[in-house]
């Protein structure tokens, strides 16, 4: 039986910033190899290099050395304006604080990034979206109008509405209370289930990355274990 493609293959992976004395190197030699479709957690305390691993994979900060390969782009050979290309419809993200555009409603904030990606039929989309993370009566709301946890659901649907492969999750409970909190993290793995999606989770919440399928745990910008969930 062959094994499935690989959503992200990292080898040697280093981050470091600032430059001559200041310089601070918050990834030291990441290797990571994550298989489409799978669902892992990376697991970590504050400053273990979790976020930044996760900005150098969604293609926001530049690995300072190292090869990359995402959703069968190259990371590692693009240039800013390339990368960003590379991403659009490869790469959903959803963040712990909610990014959603004060000034427009759910449906707008859902419709923008399909129609930045020139999918067909944004604004259908988007509504089915928004129906299928259960705010179908909130779609004319504004940001301030919703809950929370409506917001969170509205930065879901955005993420996930141009269908893309992998999608990445930053702490994406730590705003909200924990029933709140329960019913998002289900909401997000069936929604990743239903479009057969890898999903990456940042986290520090070990209950949430027993849910995965695999946890991988970060130390000092270092892989300290790699493990199938329990």
């Amino acid at each position: 039986m062959t094994s499935p493609p690989l959503a992200i293959a990292a080898h040697d992976l280093t981050l470091t910033l600032g430059q001559g004395d200041s310089a601070v190197q918050v990834l030291r030699g990441i290797d990571l190899a994550v298989p489409q479709g799978q669902t892992l957690a990376l697991l970590g305390p504050s400053g273990s290099g979790k976020s930044s691993l996760m900005a150098v994979l969604t293609g926001l900060e530049r690995a300072t050395s190292g090869s990359l390969t995402v959703a069968g782009a190259d990371f590692a050979a693009l240039d800013e304006d390339a990368l960003a290309t590379a991403r659009r419809g490869r790469i959903g993200v959803v963040l712990q604080a909610f990014h959603l555009l004060p000034t427009m409603t759910a449906l707008e904030n859902v419709m923008t990034p399909l129609e930045l990606a020139g999918l067909p039929e944004p604004r259908a989309r988007a509504e089915a979206e928004l129906i299928a993370v259960g705010l179908g009566h909130r779609l004319h709301h504004y940001p301030a109008q919703l809950s929370g946890g409506e917001q969170q659901r509205v930065a879901i649907a955005r993420a996930l509405a141009p269908r893309p492969p992998l999608v990445f999750a930053d702490e994406p409970t730590g705003n909200l209370d924990a029933a709140t909190g329960a019913a998002i993290v289900d909401l997000l793995f069936a929604r990743r289930a239903e479009a057969g999606a890898t999903l990456v989770i940042i986290t520090h919440d070990v209950a949430l990355a027993e849910r995965c399928e695999r946890v991988v745990t970060l130390a000092d910008g270092l892989i300290a274990g790699d493990r199938a969930a329990a």
